[in-house]
């Protein structure tokens, strides 16, 4: 309620003379009703603007309903755009060699006076560090007393190597002695011959040891004294023989007695034959070998030690160091979700970022089943790039070979690998995707802004898509083309600049 007081004032009347009461006459009729409309026209003007007020503070239910709607929006909108579109794949990779071997030597089987005898592999001797770049022949360290080399091959030694074997590891290691400078004589390719044999022997007088001797001394011995016993058996015959028979029975005919002892000279001179061929027979398996724990083969040179874990003293157990050969490869890992997306061929940018060095490449092989992510294999998304898997997560993995020969300083590094997974071939029509919508009626469409401000719907064929891109074609007689607009979402007219939905 608002309360208004009033003061009326009164025409003053005569002033009082001294002496006179202070008392005045009443207003006259006239007074009073000037004052009664002065009254009337203050109280209207006092209501009036008490109203104003009070309409500032109370709205009706559908001012507020209006107050409450959003405020109004307008489009953002983007170029369409003509250029080459591709899909990328991005992960981690590390630079590692073509060919990685892990050296566990076991306790050589071999004799020599520099083996046998040994009961557990015990490091005696580390002649290499991590780093040290390798020739062929040279020995990474000692075992029980026996060396282990590396030689030049590409199939990995699965078998002793002993004199009479026969294989294309036997033509390997041919090979190898060959490249060293040791001749095999005229041993044919794949036999362990006699050639052999002497070039395993003197390849490891070089080396500082006896070579390992298969066979063995006693078997031999063994051999040469049924040849001896083969001997004596046919002399005795003969010697029978010449006597007439004496040793037939004495009821025998002469013709009878003579066929026995022909027949017993016969059976002596072919135990001899096999005895003797027993003989040679071991003699030729016996002899320098090379035992499978002595000896790595790599498939180029020079190579490089990557790690050594073996300690003098200490007893080898899963490995005793680490070595890689050939050209510098990257090994990736694909999470599940994106092995549908490489194949072998695809082109790879290679980047690393503690160098800078870029290179290219391109996929070699994808492994056809998943794998656990090993410490080598699965780097966690550096450099922008996303991880391919969790901590412990299974991938399949990815090699990529370069299209020139790496920097040897990148081995080992961890690199960024960038996949096209797919391109468009040429330039193409592209929108960014949340351009493209589907209506009820099932057609793909995008939404073109003339610059009117007047909105068309063409009709489209998605393509191929990447980087937040697709590939667009009209359909249905649908004008669309390079430099128009197209509608990909709303902004509100009162946002902010640069804050979410403002108006780009």
């Amino acid at each position: 309620m608002i309360e208004a007081r009033i003061l009326i004032g009164t025409t003053p009347g005569p002033e009082l003379g001294p002496g006179e009461p202070e008392f005045a006459p009443g207003p006259t009729p006239e007074a009073r009703r000037r004052r009664i409309l002065i009254g009337l026209v203050v109280t209207a003007l006092v209501l009036s603007g008490g109203g104003r007020v009070a309409a500032r503070f109370v709205k009706s239910p559908g001012e507020k309903a209006a107050a409450a709607k959003a405020p109004a929006s307008s489009v953002i909108s983007a170029v369409v755009e003509r250029r080459v579109l591709t899909d990328t794949v991005v992960l981690r990779g590390t630079v590692t060699a073509g060919q990685t071997v892990t050296v566990a030597p076991q306790v050589s089987v071999g004799g020599g006076k520099d083996g046998g005898g040994a009961t557990k592999p015990v490091v005696t001797g580390v002649r290499v560090k991590a780093g040290d770049v390798l020739k062929a022949g040279q020995v990474l360290l000692e075992v029980s007393g026996r060396p282990v080399f590396v030689l030049p091959g590409e199939l990995p030694v699965y078998r002793d190597l002993r004199p009479g074997g026969e294989g294309r590891d036997v033509e390997q290691l041919q090979v190898a002695l060959k490249g060293l400078g040791y001749k095999v004589g005229t041993d044919k390719a794949g036999t362990y011959g006699a050639g052999t044999k002497a070039a395993v022997a003197a390849f490891y007088k070089a080396t500082g040891y006896d070579a390992p001797a298969a066979g063995g001394d006693d078997a031999i011995k063994a051999a040469e004294e049924r040849v001896t016993g083969a001997e004596r058996a046919l002399a005795q015959a003969r010697d029978g023989a010449k006597a007439g028979g004496a040793t037939s029975p004495p009821a025998s005919g002469a013709a009878d007695a003579s066929k026995a002892a022909a027949q017993q000279v016969r059976y002596a001179s072919e135990d001899l034959t096999k005895a003797k061929n027993a003989l040679t027979e071991l003699k030729a398996k016996s002899g320098a070998m090379l035992p499978a724990a002595e000896v790595v083969f790599l498939s180029r040179f020079p190579a490089r030690v990557d790690a050594v874990q073996a300690v003098v003293g200490g007893e080898v157990k899963d490995k005793a160091l680490t070595v890689s050969a050939g050209d510098l490869v990257v090994k990736g890992w694909l999470a599940p979700h994106e092995k549908g997306l490489v194949r072998p061929g695809l082109k790879v940018k290679i980047l690393s970022e503690l160098s800078g060095i870029e290179a290219a490449g391109e996929v070699r092989s994808i492994a056809d089943a998943p794998a656990a992510a090993n410490e080598e294999g699965a780097a966690q998304g550096a450099g922008g790039a996303s991880a391919p898997m969790s901590a412990g997560g299974r991938g399949y993995a990815m090699i990529v070979v370069p299209a020139a020969a790496l920097d040897p300083k990148l081995a080992g590094q961890d690199v960024r690998l960038t996949v096209e997974a797919a391109s468009s071939g040429g330039p193409v029509l592209v929108v960014p995707v949340s351009a493209v919508s589907a209506g009820a009626d099932g057609r793909t469409v995008v939404t073109v802004l003339d610059q009117g401000g007047a909105q068309r719907r063409v009709e489209i064929r998605p393509g191929t898509s990447g980087d937040g891109y697709v590939e667009v074609a009209p359909v249905g007689g649908g004008a669309l083309d390079a430099a128009d607009r197209v509608v990909v979402g709303a902004a509100r007219k009162d946002a902010a600049p640069g804050a979410v939905g403002a108006r780009p």
